[in-house]
């Protein structure tokens, strides 16, 4: 295990979850998955207690620890993309399998964590400053999935 992880709390589908990000990202992968030793409040004794996984390279912890506490905006991971291909792409698979959309390139899974798929082009144009990261704002905000043609466009005026 790294030395610094991500514990995320999952009710019961660690598992699912880690192997689902291991499918559509890449330097994604499912490690070990611990059993519990014995019951405890979410589970029961062999149950799938936590799952070692790396999402793009992040190292990561799923806990089944049940219902108590559900994912929301205060964390997400944030993914850059080279094009629209491969926003799509990522945007595509969390939404079209249980997971929503939301505004300025955020959308959640179908467990309710919350990701930005942001295209680098976005993240130029917001460091470039002055008037060209204004209009690529001003865009974006109007914006679920990002369009990285019109933000090409929006940063030209």
């Amino acid at each position: 295990m790294a030395k610094n992880t991500i514990c995320l709390w999952y009710d019961k589908d660690a598992e699912a979850a880690a192997r689902f990000y291991s499918e559509i990202f890449p330097d994604s992968a499912v490690g070990a998955v611990h059993r519990a030793p014995g019951d405890y409040p979410a589970g029961q004794e062999g149950d799938v207690l936590t799952v070692e996984f790396t999402v793009a390279g992040i190292s990561c912890l799923g806990l089944n620890g049940g219902p108590a506490f559900k994912h929301n905006e205060a964390f997400s991971f944030q993914i850059a993309t080279d094009d629209q291909e491969e926003t799509d792409r990522y945007w595509n698979a969390i939404v079209d399998n249980g997971g929503q959309e939301s505004a300025c390139g955020w959308c959640k899974d179908k467990w309710g964590v919350s990701w930005q798929i942001t295209p680098r082009v976005l993240m130029e144009a917001m460091a470039a400053g002055g008037d060209q990261a204004k209009r690529a704002f001003d865009a974006m905000m109007e914006m679920k999935k990002i369009d990285v043609a019109a933000i090409e466009a929006a940063r030209r005026g």
